[in-house]
C-alpha cells in the first residue's frame, strides 16, 4: 500500500494533475501558515479565534481549504500569531529552465 506521499509522487508525473496541484500551491501555503503558526506558538484554534476576533469555525474552514480568507482576514490571523503578513508576486519559471 501506498503512502499519501509516495501516492502524491507517483500522481505529479501525470502533467494535468501537476499543474492542479501546482495551481492550488498558494492556497497549501496560507493552511500550512495557519497550522504551523498555531503549532509554533501552541495555541488551539479557539484561541486563535479569541485574540483575532475570527469565529473559530472560520479558522477551522481555513485551515481545511474551504473557506478563502481575504487580505485583511490574513492580516488578523498573522497579527494573532504575533506575525506579520508579507505577500510576493515571484516569476514564472518555465519548464525549459
Amino acid at each position: 500500500m501506498l503512502t499519501l506521499q509516495e501516492a502524491i509522487a507517483e500522481e505529479m508525473k501525470n502533467p494535468a494533475f501537476r499543474a492542479e496541484w501546482e495551481a492550488l500551491e498558494p492556497e497549501f501555503q496560507i493552511i500550512r501558515a495557519i497550522t504551523e503558526g498555531r503549532r509554533v506558538n501552541d495555541i488551539t484554534q479557539e484561541q486563535l479565534a479569541e485574540a483575532t476576533g475570527i469565529n473559530q469555525a472560520n479558522i477551522s474552514r481555513l485551515e481545511n481549504g474551504t473557506a478563502n480568507p481575504s487580505l485583511r482576514t490574513l492580516k488578523r490571523l498573522a497579527a494573532g500569531l504575533g506575525m506579520k503578513l508579507k505577500l510576493e508576486f515571484v516569476p514564472l519559471v518555465s519548464a525549459d529552465q
